[in-house]
């Protein structure tokens, strides 16, 4: 019976679907014949055909990526709708969906309806003067044609434990045309490769810069301390009145090694993300730039840890190279979440010019983004401005 009513409520929705593709098809004839309008209806069509996506996933347990958004300018849109192999898959499945969506929906419907009415028939033909209608449009007065809803009842019960298997071949239906082509899922895996090498290079890397700082920072100051100590320690026995100078110097050098530490600490995973979140901690980060900068930030809510971190050091990065060197007057922090997506832009009006070959820490910004199958643009043409866009996905 789960199977039954998971089937059922699969082609009842897809009947609901398969009407909006019937719209959705004239609109998409509107505009072939009003090419200006394609751009504005393509990615309608593309949140009708998602939403199918999605229903296919409840029913099947196996999830189908959906393409990148038509988004951006109108004319990129164009461009896009026209040349995407996603956007003509997406009207192949209008038009199937329309005809057989509305088909097998029907079906399931009109089964379903018709066993429900099936049982009413024998006990109100007879109240009704004149009788009454079944649903096959067969007109009821007596009781021999009455008698007859029994057999018809029991043959759409029977037809009623089939629903799965129609469901199940729309399922098919629906795999073969909104399963995306091996071609992109090839791409794709050579995407997640590339990810999981720049994840394990940026891993890598961070490990050797908290080991860097270990040993040519706090493991020095702690090795001074102990030295320092031992001289207190001699001077205590030769000199008791001149120790104490011995022992405040050893205290100041036990103090900058733990700041020393404090820092690698924070390097890691910055306490203040845990206090105040990702907006409150480039807030602070943005009132310590020496470089005047302003903060654009909706309220974020609390991000995957990670993500969090990945964001708050690209700013930091960012605003590092604004203050070193873009001889910027002004800079600008952007952050919001559109989707599934968080969106951080570090802009300044500086001198341009950016380039990752000269140590400027964009590399290990994209390492670190690309870690969590994000993206990292730098756009910095010689006289300015730059700007960092990074996207990273957001799995709340």
């Amino acid at each position: 019976m789960r199977r039954i009513w998971a089937a059922l409520a699969y082609l009842a929705t897809g009947l609901l679907t398969a009407i909006a593709s019937w719209l959705a098809l004239g609109v998409l004839l509107l505009s072939v014949v009003i090419l200006p309008l394609l751009p504005l209806t393509a990615p309608l069509i593309r949140r009708i055909v998602d939403a199918d996506r999605q229903r296919l996933a409840r029913f099947t347990g196996v999830s189908f990526p959906s393409p990148e958004p038509l988004d951006g300018p109108w004319l990129h849109r164009a461009q896009r709708v026209l040349a995407d192999p996603d956007s003509r898959r997406d009207g192949s499945w209008l038009v199937m969906h329309a005809l057989f969506g509305t088909l097998f929906g029907a079906v399931a419907v009109g089964l379903v309806g018709s066993l429900v009415q099936q049982p009413f028939v024998p006990l109100l033909w007879w109240v009704v003067p004149g009788g009454i209608e079944n649903s096959f449009g067969v007109h009821v007065n007596s009781w021999g044609e009455a008698l007859l809803s029994v057999p018809i009842a029991l043959v759409l019960a029977l037809l009623l434990t089939q629903l799965p298997r129609l469901a199940d071949l729309d399922a098919r239906l629906a795999r073969t045309l909104l399963a995306p082509p091996r071609a992109s899922l090839e791409k794709r895996l050579a995407e997640v490769v590339a990810t999981r090498a720049a994840a394990l290079q940026a891993h890598g890397a961070e490990l050797r810069r908290i080991e860097r700082n270990l040993h040519d920072g706090t493991q020095n100051k702690l090795v001074g301390v102990v030295m320092m100590l031992g001289i207190a320690e001699r001077t205590l026995r030769q000199n008791p009145g001149g120790a104490l100078q011995a022992l405040l110097r050893a205290q100041d050098a036990a103090g900058d090694a733990l700041e020393e530490l404090r820092n690698v600490v924070r390097s890691i995973h910055p306490p203040v993300l845990e206090d105040l979140g990702l907006d409150g901690a480039i807030q602070a980060l943005a009132a310590r730039c020496p470089v005047p900068c302003v903060l654009h930030a909706e309220h974020l809510g609390r991000l995957p840890a990670a993500v969090e971190a990945a964001a708050y050091f690209a700013v930091a990065e960012a605003l590092t190279n604004v203050a070193k060197h873009s001889g910027a007057r002004h800079a600008w922090v952007s952050l919001g979440v559109s989707g599934q997506k968080l969106t951080v832009v570090v802009h300044d009006d500086g001198k341009g010019g950016a380039d990752e070959k000269r140590g400027t820490g964009l590399d290990g910004i994209r390492g670190r983004v690309a870690a969590l199958d994000g993206t990292a643009d730098v756009s910095s043409p010689e006289g300015g401005p730059t700007v960092l866009t990074v996207v990273l996905p957001v799995e709340k």
